[in-house]
């Protein structure tokens, strides 16, 4: 499991430095804004043949600026026009809505029972070429949901309209639902808070990961001081 980027930040984290969620956006000159170009770019590499146009992000545990690595590589890989789709998959305690300031109305759980189309559905942001979805209602159900044919089919009918997603799902080691998404994905990106990350919980997410065969394609490493 190598590093995607080693360092956000050496003197706070990156919970710290963007409040907001959007410092590729606002201050695309920062060194924040500089090192999730160099995962961005890191990701395009990691494989020459194949582009990984689904790709999930997560941690071993809550707290470890998941949802603030999520937002901010979308942004940076709309930056450069990809068509790019966030997705809140996390459809237990969901907070994209929160940092875009949206009303959680019709997302995710809408699309997969048939509630409503994926165009009615999304947001169109006014940065790049970024769009969002978010968890939609949450239901009663979630890994079932994850885990069904229709999630299959979203996932199949996105990758015909967006270049990438990105999948801002739960923390791997506290649901059935990462690892059942995981498995559906391109490639996984592992976000570590140096600060709370215990070496074990990292470990063995990578270990849950690699069971179910999904690829981790690295390590976002969100380093207190």
């Amino acid at each position: 499991m190598r590093h995607l980027v080693l360092n956000l930040n050496k003197k706070k984290s990156i919970k710290e430095m963007s409040k907001r969620h959007f410092v590729s956006h606002t201050n695309p000159n920062s060194q924040i804004a500089e090192q999730f170009r160099t995962i961005r770019t890191n990701i395009q590499f990691s494989s020459i043949d194949y582009k990984h146009k689904t790709l999930m992000i997560t941690s071993p545990s809550t707290g470890e600026g998941k949802t603030t690595s999520a937002i901010n590589l979308a942004i940076s890989m709309s930056q450069q026009g990809d068509r790019v789709l966030l997705v809140d998959a996390n459809l237990r305690k969901p907070t994209i809505h929160t940092s875009f300031n949206l009303k959680d109305s019709f997302g995710l759980t809408d699309v997969l029972m048939g509630r409503t189309s994926l165009k009615d559905a999304i947001f169109q942001t006014q940065i790049g070429r970024l769009e969002v979805l978010t968890s939609g209602l949450i239901p009663p159900n979630p890994t079932e949901l994850i885990g069904s044919k229709a999630m299959s089919y979203f996932i199949k009918d996105s990758k015909e309209e967006y270049d990438v997603i990105l999948f801002d799902s739960p923390p791997v080691l506290e649901t059935t639902d990462t690892k059942l998404l995981a498995g559906q994905c391109d490639g996984v990106v592992l976000v570590l808070n140096s600060g709370k990350s215990d070496r074990e919980k990292a470990a063995e997410a990578n270990r849950m990961l690699n069971l179910v065969r999904a690829k981790v394609l690295g390590v976002i490493l969100n380093e207190r001081e």
